[in-house]
């Protein structure tokens, strides 16, 4: 009897997990190796005195994915869903109450009384065109595997061209086309702003983002908090006869001319398999495992990264009720606080963060009437601020502003307190210098470079720039 082929997946991220358990599907033998001591890489847990935190991603939208996933791999979908109403709260500084915002526009335009004239009509407006350029590159570009920058590029080719301007106008500049106050243009940019970019700096491609959230999906919440993911997965694989390695780190890989055919942990022990699958952080394993020079940090350090998370996990001794499952607390600065984030090699003193609160969905992530906080300050990466000697301060910064707006002493509440700094994040799970969700995607670059051209040769000769590059590259 012929036996099965054995792949072996490096990294235990979703990625990982997910690809490991299509192959598992189709008889594959399935080995992992992990370098940390549980699976899911950044969709990770943190459990301490009683509490249990998601480590990173706290929310997700496209919930058909999964259906899709385990329908793929012939497994029933063992999550329990939950879609969030509403999506999340944003908490402007000087301002009493929350916007709180829905998928109903009714309902949101109700926020805006006073603020937004013509709310409905605006963001339906706005949310369709963003659904049109949402749907149009789903099945061509966003759902696609590439094998190489030509099969990109050739299938760019098919998206309809009528998108091409977003590619060169930011996404700041599409809201200010649609929306006149700033609280709208605001909190309708933050899907760029804590993805690890700005608004001024993304193309207005990245509003199909709105569209998923407002209108196509909206979020949603697992039952029992999202590492539920990665257990779930883990569970099937387990069943499935695949094995699990912690605590190992790849070192190197050996070849045999063109295949890879072995990994070799730092600790000397070899790993073979017909199929070695690598779904380690892209950056640091080329440079440091493969070698390439193209990867070097001297290199790399050139390109741009997004922003780097400064991590708070909380248990407070108390229910907090003015806060929902998604938060999100901003000053009054936006457009300066945005310009000066990236480069700073300060903490700020009136942060803008993200809080989470998973024990308002789940219960179980905290002690009877207490609560599990996961708070998230998109800071500068490694390259920048290498030094986090002032961790405690900047958290008991946060901690002090988000507690006059909710009018709760959280300090003096908290029975436990964690952090995880970008040097963390780099030494936990491999992310090159600290950034959360490494390079900045090839559009964002693009935009970039033609902007760099306005600057440097006359209108007539950027006109023509533009064009050949939205004849060459549109669409994406």
């Amino acid at each position: 009897m012929k036996s099965a082929k054995k792949a072996l997946i490096i990294g235990t991220g979703l990625g990982g997990l997910a690809t490991g358990l299509r192959l598992a599907s189709k008889g594959f033998q399935v080995e992992f190796v992990e370098k940390y001591h549980l699976p899911g890489g950044r969709l990770n847990i943190l459990e301490k005195d009683g509490f249990s935190f998601d480590i990173g991603p706290s929310f997700f939208s496209m919930s058909y994915e999964f259906k899709e996933f385990f329908e793929y791999c012939g497994v029933p979908n063992p999550l329990v869903l939950q879609e969030l109403n509403p999506l999340y709260a944003v908490y402007f500084e000087n301002r009493a109450n929350p916007f709180l915002i829905y998928k109903d526009l009714q309902k949101l335009a109700t926020e805006f009384n006073g603020i937004e004239d013509n709310l409905v009509e605006k963001t339906e407006k706005y949310l369709s065109n963003a659904g049109k350029l949402f749907h149009d590159t789903e099945d061509i570009v966003i759902r696609r595997n590439f094998n190489s920058k030509l099969d990109y590029l050739l299938q760019l080719t098919k998206v309809p061209i009528k998108h091409g301007p977003k590619m060169f106008k930011s996404m700041w500049s599409e809201l200010e086309s649609n929306f006149d106050s700033q609280e709208v243009k605001v909190i309708f940019s933050l899907v760029s702003f804590f993805l690890g970019s700005t608004p001024f700096q993304t193309p207005a491609v990245y509003s199909l983002l709105n569209y998923t959230e407002l209108k196509h999906d909206g979020y949603w919440n697992v039952e029992g908090g999202m590492y539920k993911i990665t257990e779930a997965i883990v569970k099937l694989l387990k069943e499935k006869g695949a094995t699990f390695h912690y605590n190992t780190e790849i070192s190197a890989l050996e070849t045999e001319g063109k295949k890879v055919t072995a990994a070799i942990s730092a600790d000397g022990r070899k790993f073979t398999a017909d199929k070695i699958i690598c779904n380690s952080d892209a950056a640091s394993f080329r440079g440091k495992v493969l070698n390439r020079k193209k990867y070097s940090s001297v290199k790399l350090d050139k390109l741009q990264w997004t922003l780097a998370p400064f991590t708070i996990y909380l248990g407070v001794n108390k229910k907090l009720d003015k806060l929902y499952h998604h938060n999100y607390f901003l000053g009054n600065n936006f457009k300066e606080y945005a310009d000066n984030i990236f480069k700073t090699a300060v903490s700020p003193k009136k942060p803008y963060y993200y809080v989470n609160v998973r024990s308002r969905s789940n219960s179980n992530s905290a002690p009877e009437g207490c609560e599990s906080l996961f708070i998230l300050c998109p800071v500068p990466d490694l390259r920048y601020k290498p030094d986090w000697s002032d961790a405690e301060e900047l958290t008991d910064n946060i901690i002090d502003d988000m507690s006059q707006r909710i009018n709760f002493d959280i300090k003096k509440n908290t029975l436990t307190r964690t952090i995880l700094t970008p040097i963390d994040w780099e030494e936990k799970f491999n992310l090159y210098k600290g950034s959360g969700l490494d390079l900045h995607t090839a559009w964002i670059k693009l935009v970039d470079f033609v902007r760099q051209i306005k600057t440097r040769i006359s209108p007539t000769f950027t006109m023509l720039a533009q064009v050949q590059y939205r004849a060459q590259d549109s669409l994406l």
